[in-house]
């Protein structure tokens, strides 16, 4: 099933693209555990660092979208797509 391109403006852009290159950092840091052979543990420590960062950022992302996104096709009359929308990104979640 395609999905349509939509744009919007992210009023939070900038926190999330820090938090992004702060993951992105991250993942840097795994890779060269990796290959410098460090414990097992600790690198799955890490990992499970960068998913919970990664958690926070589809967070304030879907806050994002329901207060802006969301909020703006229900005044505009678009609920039942929006709906439709939303649950199609929650069954995706689990």
């Amino acid at each position: 099933m395609p999905t349509q391109e939509k744009e919007t403006v992210q009023p939070n852009k900038q926190a999330l693209l820090n938090r992004l290159k702060r993951i992105e950092g991250q993942v840097r840091g795994v890779q060269k555990m990796v290959d410098e052979d460090k414990y097992c543990v600790d690198i799955l420590h890490q990992i499970s660092a960068i998913q919970s960062a990664m958690k926070q950022v589809h967070v304030a992302l879907m806050e994002d979208h329901t207060n802006h996104c969301v909020a703006n096709a229900i005044q505009e009359g678009n609920k039942e797509e929006m709906i439709n929308e939303m649950m199609d990104v929650m069954k995706r979640l689990m």
